[in-house]
């Protein structure tokens, strides 16, 4: 604790943090507290999830508080439910010995009317998710006139989820003497240009570099066919019985689908996607938090601003799209300066994405082999046998013990381990008794710079070959990103994994690849759905001859990115002649009537 007086907290504060169990101040608390405490700088602070972020702005905003006076002095916005709920009960936990001080929460999925009855009682920290804090100031519930420190908690993810609008009406309701603080846990251009906008010569503060991984947290890669993916997870599940984790996928669809097939496989887990109900989600969590759930399978839309302690692995089934999520995703586990393994499951299309993720986050990849049978089996029965010797024995169980021993007295006891062992593990043992080995030879896994370099071409042809192009009229001037582009994809296409290829976001414009495996009309998912007031329907880029892979020729919107207007002017100008010029040019020889009378 002297550390943290050190810094220059004091009181009841300290009391607090004491209570606990805070002894030594990490990183980012050393660097942020004193800056906030002086309260001259604004702030952007850079730093991985989990590591201590939420104390360092909150312990000395809270220490600064006025509480005779009973408006919002300081605003913290963070971007979904969980984190603001996780927030505002570690402020509560902290001020424990300071009664005086009034934190509330206001968030989406619920009664809006309560919050409104909590805020007009008296505030001094609110802590909102965008959307909600909208609302309110728009009925006039909440005035933010008085606030006199702002702070955006995992601002790019903010961004991401689209809340860029939002955040520029929030930051317009405040006073411009305000100070505020940034923290994020990558710097995409986004944030920085928020940063410029509303920050004030900022104090850069960083405990790591730009997007780089934690630490704490070990990256493993298996690389197998794509039919293969589902075993190895098992596989690798099963391997690790004190496995505490989240899977990552791409689509809500795979996610329910992986649940569904863990669950009937025997493994305690559920899925977290869109498709749930405020009270599902939290039925879910609230199974995931007290740990009778293993495993929670779960989109990067749905688990966002999750703050679970202690997992031990991040699985991703599939490789994010977007590769500064998967700096999000490894950062979930490895927290609080525990050790954590984020897994990556590929198969031979994916090392190249899986290089670049590297070169991102500056660490590398080791490269696993996928568990046989018998490794599967050996780390079950260890798990077990040190899961015995750790049990207290009951006294309650004494007045048994003779009974029992008459029932195993003929037995040795080799033989009665084998029968305890069978009696446990019997499925598993006939399970894995002789199970296929799903590595990959050598030759195939390739090495880093055959990857990239020496298959360029192939895979050029390769994804041109599978992949259709569409654009979409909004881009980075709407707010667009590729975050919201996957979101959209996945609430309203049906079919179920889809590939993705590359996505280009324009200033006007976004251009994306899909493989489509046969889904019929593409676009016709998108008819009412819009992004920012702009309508959203894909329409397919056609090569210079005008033609597309499919003959969907949807397009909607404010611009035409596939088909220039003069262009389209000139067909309906020509309409009338074009007839007997395209047959000569073409070669036929014959106008259309000519034809017809031969």
């Amino acid at each position: 604790m002297e550390k943290f007086k050190e810094l220059g907290l004091t009181g009841e504060i300290l009391k607090g943090i004491a209570d606990l169990g805070f002894e030594q101040p990490t990183p980012i608390q050393e660097k942020v507290i004193p800056v906030v405490l002086e309260g001259e700088n604004d702030l952007v602070a850079l730093a991985q999830t989990g590591t201590g972020k939420t104390a360092a702005f909150g312990l000395p905003l809270l220490q600064k508080l006025d509480t005779s006076c009973r408006d919002v002095q300081v605003l913290i916005l963070s971007p979904t439910r969980e984190l603001c709920m996780q927030i505002g009960k570690d402020l509560q936990n902290y001020s424990k010995y300071c009664p005086d001080i009034k934190v509330i929460c206001v968030y989406g999925g619920t009664d809006i009317r309560r919050q409104m009855k909590d805020i007009a009682k008296g505030c001094h920290v609110l802590v909102a998710t965008p959307g909600r804090l909208c609302d309110l100031i728009k009925r006039e519930a909440v005035s933010i006139g008085n606030v006199w420190a702002v702070v955006l908690d995992e601002a790019d993810e903010m961004l991401n989820m689209g809340f860029k609008e939002d955040l520029n009406f929030i930051l317009d309701e405040t006073p411009e003497a305000r100070k505020t603080y940034l923290f994020s846990a990558t710097m995409p251009r986004e944030v920085e240009r928020i940063a410029k906008t509303y920050l004030r010569h900022p104090q850069e503060i960083s405990t790591g570099k730009k997007n780089q991984g934690a630490d704490t947290v070990t990256h493993e890669y298996y690389q197998v066919r794509a039919k293969d993916c589902y075993e190895t997870l098992r596989r690798v599940i099963d391997c690790a019985p004190d496995m505490y984790a989240i899977i990552f996928t791409r689509t809500k669809v795979d996610a329910r689908d992986i649940a569904r097939k863990l669950h009937k496989d025997g493994i305690d887990c559920d899925a977290l996607h869109g498709d749930l109900s405020q009270a599902q989600r939290d039925d879910v969590m609230e199974r995931f938090r007290s740990k009778r759930l293993k495993v929670l399978v779960a989109t990067d839309v749905a688990a966002r601003g999750l703050d679970v302690d202690n997992l031990t692995h991040v699985i991703n089934y599939n490789l994010p799209e977007d590769i500064e999520s998967y700096t999000h995703r490894s950062g979930r586990t490895g927290r609080a300066g525990r050790e954590g393994i984020s897994v990556a499951i590929i198969n031979s299309r994916e090392k190249g994405k899986l290089r670049r993720i590297e070169k991102t986050i500056k660490k590398e990849f080791q490269y696993r082999e996928v568990p046989g049978g018998e490794e599967v089996c050996r780390a079950q029965l260890l798990w077990y046998a040190d899961k015995v010797l750790a049990a207290e024995p009951k006294e309650t169980l004494v007045k048994y013990q003779n009974e029992l021993y008459e029932k195993f007295e003929h037995l040795t006891k080799e033989e009665l381990l084998q029968k305890i062992l069978s009696y446990e593990f019997g499925k598993l043992l006939k399970k894995y008794a002789d199970v296929e080995d799903l590595n990959l030879p050598e030759n195939e896994r390739g090495d880093k710079k055959r990857d990239i370099k020496a298959k360029k071409e192939s895979k050029a042809e390769e994804i041109s070959a599978q992949f259709t192009t569409f654009t979409v009229n909004v881009g980075r001037e709407d707010g667009f990103t590729p975050r919201d582009l996957l979101t959209i994809i996945n609430e309203n296409v049906p079919r179920k994994g889809l590939e993705i290829g590359s996505i280009r976001v324009f200033e006007t414009n976004t251009k994306f690849e899909i493989d489509l495996g046969g889904l019929q009309r593409f676009a016709s998912f998108f008819r009412n759905v819009s992004f920012n007031g702009l309508p959203f329907i894909p329409a397919e880029v056609k090569d210079r001859y005008g033609r597309g892979k499919d003959r969907e020729r949807e397009s909607f919107g404010r611009r035409r990115d596939s088909e220039p207007r003069w262009r389209s002017d000139k067909k309906r100008a020509d309409k009338g002649k074009r007839g007997r010029f395209s047959e000569k040019k073409k070669g036929m020889g014959k106008t259309p009537r000519a034809r017809k009378k031969r």
